[in-house]
């Protein structure tokens, strides 16, 4: 248990300004691209029904099962009062968490525990896989698991320094682009059901307030996340 605890929190050297501003470059651009993005944006939704589950549990209310499904949606199955704080936390940590889980990535990413954050994120992944309910959501679960579980064992250490980087910034820049896609969506009305509007039927305050709240925390992550990672800090 010591060499595993040992081994887990082993510091890396500080990445060379390069890699860290290509990885920011390469997260970026898979962010801002829609078909990289259609390919990726699954990931985020992972993350997203994550927050929700995480909140659920805090609050104790009874977690039923998540979906993930092949169009990048995904749904979070709780059970308890309809209303209340516990629902309002719950409702609300969706589209934080994304912002949330990179700006948390940043900060050990900056400490140099890349192999703690690699553990950290399949930890998170087998705990998901035990609430999935769907085939697709576990069969997407397992294959990000197998990627990451390859690059901790496998890979060398500046490789994974390299796709750590890459995957913390696509945290931080996913964590915006779907608040700017919830609010276009709900300008057409297409998006009835969003957490926003589930929020603005459970509190006083309209849904546009929380939109407003997801994009002020998304994109303080980013600027928090990203002067954590600048190396000339």
């Amino acid at each position: 248990m010591d060499d595993l605890w040992a081994h887990l929190i082993k510091v890396q050297p500080d990445p060379s300004p390069w890699v860290v501003l290509g990885s920011a470059l390469a997260a970026l651009a898979i962010v801002s691209f829609r078909t990289s993005w259609h390919l990726a944006r699954g990931l985020i939704t992972i993350a997203h029904e994550g927050g929700h589950a995480l909140a659920a549990l805090l609050t104790r209310r009874k977690l039923e099962g998540i979906r993930l499904h092949s169009d990048t949606s995904g749904v979070t199955l709780t059970r308890g009062r309809p209303n209340g704080p516990g629902m309002v936390l719950t409702a609300l940590a969706g589209y934080v968490a994304p912002s949330l889980l990179g700006l948390a990535a940043a900060w050990l990413t900056e400490q140099g525990r890349i192999t703690l954050l690699t553990w950290t994120v399949l930890l998170f992944l087998v705990c998901m896989l035990l609430l999935i309910r769907n085939v697709y959501g576990a069969l997407i679960l397992l294959a990000t698991g197998g990627a990451v579980f390859a690059l901790s064992m496998y890979a060398p250490g500046d490789v994974q320094q390299a796709v750590a980087l890459v995957a913390v910034w696509f945290l931080l820049f996913g964590g915006v682009r779907p608040i700017i896609e919830l609010q276009r969506k709900r300008r057409l009305r297409q998006a009835r059901d969003s957490d926003a509007d589930q929020l603005a039927r459970l509190t006083i305050l309209p849904g546009g307030f929380y939109v407003l709240f997801f994009l002020l925390v998304a994109c303080a992550s980013v600027v928090a996340g990203g002067y954590l990672m600048n190396p000339l800090t």
